[in-house]
Protein backbone atom coordinates (compact mmCIF):
# COMPACT_ATOMS: atom_id res chain seq x y z
CA UNK A 1 0.00 0.00 0.00
CA UNK A 2 1.21 3.36 -0.47
CA UNK A 3 1.22 4.57 2.85
CA UNK A 4 3.57 1.57 4.06
CA UNK A 5 5.78 2.74 1.15
CA UNK A 6 5.47 6.36 3.06
CA UNK A 7 6.03 5.28 6.66
CA UNK A 8 9.00 3.57 5.81
CA UNK A 9 10.98 6.19 4.42
CA UNK A 10 9.38 8.73 6.72
CA UNK A 11 12.14 8.53 9.36
CA UNK A 12 15.04 9.00 6.05
CA UNK A 13 16.60 12.32 6.31
CA UNK A 14 17.76 13.13 2.68
CA UNK A 15 20.03 16.83 1.98
CA UNK A 16 18.30 16.90 -1.40
CA UNK A 17 15.35 19.63 -1.56
CA UNK A 18 12.01 19.35 -3.45
CA UNK A 19 11.78 21.67 -6.37
CA UNK A 20 8.31 22.85 -5.92
CA UNK A 21 6.23 24.89 -8.82
CA UNK A 22 7.23 28.37 -7.88
CA UNK A 23 3.88 28.84 -9.42
CA UNK A 24 1.53 28.03 -6.28
CA UNK A 25 2.67 30.86 -3.71
CA UNK A 26 -0.24 33.12 -1.77
CA UNK A 27 -1.94 30.50 -0.20
CA UNK A 28 -0.62 27.68 -1.85
CA UNK A 29 -3.05 28.65 -5.41
CA UNK A 30 -0.92 31.48 -7.45
CA UNK A 31 -1.19 28.25 -10.16
CA UNK A 32 -5.07 29.11 -10.54
CA UNK A 33 -5.29 32.82 -9.95
CA UNK A 34 -5.16 33.81 -13.70
CA UNK A 35 -8.06 31.43 -14.17
CA UNK A 36 -9.87 33.30 -11.53
CA UNK A 37 -10.66 36.47 -14.21
CA UNK A 38 -12.63 33.90 -16.48
CA UNK A 39 -15.99 33.20 -16.61
CA UNK A 40 -15.45 29.91 -14.31
CA UNK A 41 -16.18 29.94 -11.27
CA UNK A 42 -17.32 26.92 -9.01
CA UNK A 43 -21.11 26.33 -9.15
CA UNK A 44 -21.73 26.25 -5.78
CA UNK A 45 -19.54 28.07 -3.20
CA UNK A 46 -17.43 25.73 -0.72
CA UNK A 47 -15.50 26.77 2.75
CA UNK A 48 -12.69 25.84 4.35
CA UNK A 49 -9.12 25.52 3.36
CA UNK A 50 -9.89 22.64 1.60
CA UNK A 51 -12.61 24.40 -0.24
CA UNK A 52 -10.24 27.22 -1.45
CA UNK A 53 -8.35 24.54 -2.62
CA UNK A 54 -11.32 22.92 -4.09
CA UNK A 55 -12.53 25.84 -6.13
CA UNK A 56 -9.07 26.97 -7.53
CA UNK A 57 -9.14 23.67 -9.08
CA UNK A 58 -12.19 23.73 -10.14
CA UNK A 59 -11.34 27.06 -11.65
CA UNK A 60 -8.24 26.23 -13.34
CA UNK A 61 -9.71 22.65 -14.72
CA UNK A 62 -12.97 25.00 -16.67
CA UNK A 63 -10.34 26.93 -17.53
CA UNK A 64 -8.64 24.08 -19.66
CA UNK A 65 -11.77 22.52 -20.16
CA UNK A 66 -10.40 19.59 -18.44
CA UNK A 67 -13.18 19.19 -15.73
CA UNK A 68 -13.98 15.44 -16.61
CA UNK A 69 -10.07 14.53 -16.85
CA UNK A 70 -9.35 16.13 -12.92
CA UNK A 71 -12.66 14.57 -11.92
CA UNK A 72 -11.54 11.17 -13.08
CA UNK A 73 -7.60 11.53 -11.88
CA UNK A 74 -9.15 12.56 -8.33
CA UNK A 75 -11.92 9.95 -8.13
CA UNK A 76 -8.53 7.22 -8.73
CA UNK A 77 -6.85 9.21 -5.96
CA UNK A 78 -10.02 8.77 -3.74
CA UNK A 79 -9.85 5.12 -4.35
CA UNK A 80 -6.26 5.12 -2.69
CA UNK A 81 -8.10 6.80 0.57
CA UNK A 82 -10.28 4.24 0.40
CA UNK A 83 -8.19 1.42 0.03
CA UNK A 84 -5.76 2.81 2.98
CA UNK A 85 -7.76 4.17 5.40
CA UNK A 86 -4.21 5.25 7.29
CA UNK A 87 -3.04 7.33 4.24
CA UNK A 88 -4.39 10.60 5.91
CA UNK A 89 -2.52 10.13 9.00
CA UNK A 90 0.96 9.08 7.02
CA UNK A 91 0.16 12.81 5.09
CA UNK A 92 -0.21 14.06 8.05
CA UNK A 93 2.66 13.35 9.87
CA UNK A 94 5.16 16.19 10.89
CA UNK A 95 7.97 13.91 10.33
CA UNK A 96 7.72 13.82 6.48
CA UNK A 97 11.34 15.44 5.05
CA UNK A 98 11.05 17.39 1.64
CA UNK A 99 12.57 14.09 0.20
CA UNK A 100 9.80 11.96 1.66
CA UNK A 101 7.20 14.57 -0.19
CA UNK A 102 8.61 14.35 -2.81
CA UNK A 103 8.35 10.67 -3.07
CA UNK A 104 4.77 10.89 -2.25
CA UNK A 105 4.07 13.48 -5.00
CA UNK A 106 5.41 11.00 -7.69
CA UNK A 107 3.13 8.04 -6.38
CA UNK A 108 0.01 10.49 -6.13
CA UNK A 109 0.86 11.81 -9.54
CA UNK A 110 1.40 8.22 -11.07
CA UNK A 111 -2.18 6.92 -9.45
CA UNK A 112 -3.95 9.77 -10.59
CA UNK A 113 -2.19 9.66 -14.10
CA UNK A 114 -1.27 12.80 -16.80
CA UNK A 115 -3.48 15.86 -17.35
CA UNK A 116 -3.81 18.88 -18.98
CA UNK A 117 -1.79 22.06 -17.72
CA UNK A 118 -0.07 19.87 -14.83
CA UNK A 119 -3.02 20.96 -12.89
CA UNK A 120 -2.95 17.90 -10.62
CA UNK A 121 0.74 18.05 -9.99
CA UNK A 122 0.80 21.49 -9.15
CA UNK A 123 -2.21 21.07 -6.76
CA UNK A 124 0.11 18.19 -4.87
CA UNK A 125 3.09 20.33 -5.35
CA UNK A 126 1.29 23.02 -3.62
CA UNK A 127 -0.30 21.17 -0.76
CA UNK A 128 3.12 19.55 0.25
CA UNK A 129 4.97 23.05 -0.18
CA UNK A 130 2.13 24.55 2.63
CA UNK A 131 2.47 21.51 4.36
CA UNK A 132 -0.82 20.67 4.03
CA UNK A 133 -0.89 16.90 1.80
CA UNK A 134 -3.23 16.06 4.90
CA UNK A 135 -5.77 18.55 3.16
CA UNK A 136 -6.20 15.51 0.02
CA UNK A 137 -8.51 13.55 0.83
CA UNK A 138 -11.15 16.83 1.60
CA UNK A 139 -10.17 18.17 -1.17
CA UNK A 140 -10.88 15.92 -3.52
CA UNK A 141 -14.28 15.03 -1.76
CA UNK A 142 -14.74 18.90 -2.03
CA UNK A 143 -14.12 18.93 -5.65
CA UNK A 144 -16.47 15.85 -6.35
CA UNK A 145 -19.17 18.56 -4.68
CA UNK A 146 -18.82 21.06 -7.66
CA UNK A 147 -18.48 18.63 -10.23
CA UNK A 148 -22.04 17.19 -8.88
CA UNK A 149 -22.97 20.75 -9.03
CA UNK A 150 -21.71 21.81 -12.54
CA UNK A 151 -23.41 18.33 -13.59
CA UNK A 152 -26.81 19.60 -12.31
CA UNK A 153 -26.89 16.26 -9.68
CA UNK A 154 -27.45 16.43 -6.07
CA UNK A 155 -25.67 13.93 -3.70
CA UNK A 156 -27.02 11.27 -2.09
CA UNK A 157 -25.21 10.52 1.40
CA UNK A 158 -26.25 7.21 2.30
CA UNK A 159 -24.22 5.96 5.86
CA UNK A 160 -24.21 2.89 7.42
CA UNK A 161 -22.49 0.59 9.93
CA UNK A 162 -21.81 -1.68 7.66
CA UNK A 163 -21.59 -1.79 3.42
CA UNK A 164 -25.05 -2.21 1.97
CA UNK A 165 -25.86 -3.99 -1.00
CA UNK A 166 -26.84 -2.26 -3.70
CA UNK A 167 -30.45 -3.35 -3.77
CA UNK A 168 -30.74 -1.65 -0.96
CA UNK A 169 -29.13 1.77 -2.07
CA UNK A 170 -31.17 1.35 -5.15
CA UNK A 171 -34.51 0.81 -3.33
CA UNK A 172 -33.52 4.04 -1.16
CA UNK A 173 -32.10 6.09 -4.12
CA UNK A 174 -35.51 5.16 -5.65
CA UNK A 175 -37.49 6.23 -2.72
CA UNK A 176 -35.42 9.53 -2.62
CA UNK A 177 -35.89 10.75 -5.67
CA UNK A 178 -39.63 10.32 -5.66
CA UNK A 179 -39.75 12.43 -2.60
CA UNK A 180 -39.68 16.16 -2.43
CA UNK A 181 -35.98 15.73 -0.95
CA UNK A 182 -34.71 15.69 -4.36
CA UNK A 183 -35.82 18.59 -6.24
CA UNK A 184 -36.15 16.29 -9.49
CA UNK A 185 -32.32 16.58 -9.84
CA UNK A 186 -30.59 13.66 -10.79
CA UNK A 187 -29.13 11.99 -7.52
CA UNK A 188 -25.71 10.90 -7.09
CA UNK A 189 -25.27 8.40 -4.81
CA UNK A 190 -22.14 8.24 -2.00
CA UNK A 191 -22.36 5.09 0.12
CA UNK A 192 -20.33 5.31 3.21
CA UNK A 193 -19.82 2.74 6.07
CA UNK A 194 -19.43 4.45 9.44
CA UNK A 195 -19.43 1.57 12.42
CA UNK A 196 -20.39 4.21 15.10
CA UNK A 197 -23.72 4.26 13.68
CA UNK A 198 -24.11 1.01 15.20
CA UNK A 199 -26.98 0.41 12.77
CA UNK A 200 -29.76 1.64 10.83
CA UNK A 201 -28.96 4.73 8.51
CA UNK A 202 -28.26 8.49 8.22
CA UNK A 203 -29.38 9.69 4.63
CA UNK A 204 -28.04 13.45 3.91
CA UNK A 205 -29.16 15.05 0.64
CA UNK A 206 -28.57 18.63 -0.26
CA UNK A 207 -29.01 20.58 3.22
CA UNK A 208 -31.15 17.89 4.78
CA UNK A 209 -30.38 14.98 7.20
CA UNK A 210 -32.54 11.97 8.03
CA UNK A 211 -31.19 10.09 11.00
CA UNK A 212 -32.06 6.54 11.42
CA UNK A 213 -29.46 5.46 13.09
CA UNK A 214 -29.07 3.45 15.91
CA UNK A 215 -26.67 5.69 17.51
CA UNK A 216 -28.63 8.59 17.57
CA UNK A 217 -31.70 6.86 19.58
CA UNK A 218 -29.15 5.82 21.98
CA UNK A 219 -28.31 9.36 22.31
CA UNK A 220 -31.22 10.60 22.49
CA UNK A 221 -32.27 7.93 25.29
CA UNK A 222 -29.10 8.90 27.01
CA UNK A 223 -30.46 12.70 26.96
CA UNK A 224 -33.59 11.56 28.22
CA UNK A 225 -32.21 9.71 31.55
CA UNK A 226 -30.24 12.38 32.17
CA UNK A 227 -32.91 15.29 31.80
CA UNK A 228 -34.85 12.67 34.29
CA UNK A 229 -32.54 12.62 36.82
Amino acid sequence: MLSSRVVARAGLRASSKLQISRSVAVGGLRTYAAAAAQDVRPPVALYGVDGTYANALYTASAKTSSLDQIAKSLSQLGDVFKKDPKLTTVLNAPTLTVSDKQKIIQELQQVAGSDKGDIIKNLLGALAEHNRLGLLEGVIEKFQVLISAHKGEIELNITSAQELDNKTIQRIEKAVAKSEFSGGKKLKVVAKVNPDVIGGLIVEIGDRTIDLSVSSKINRLNKALTDAV
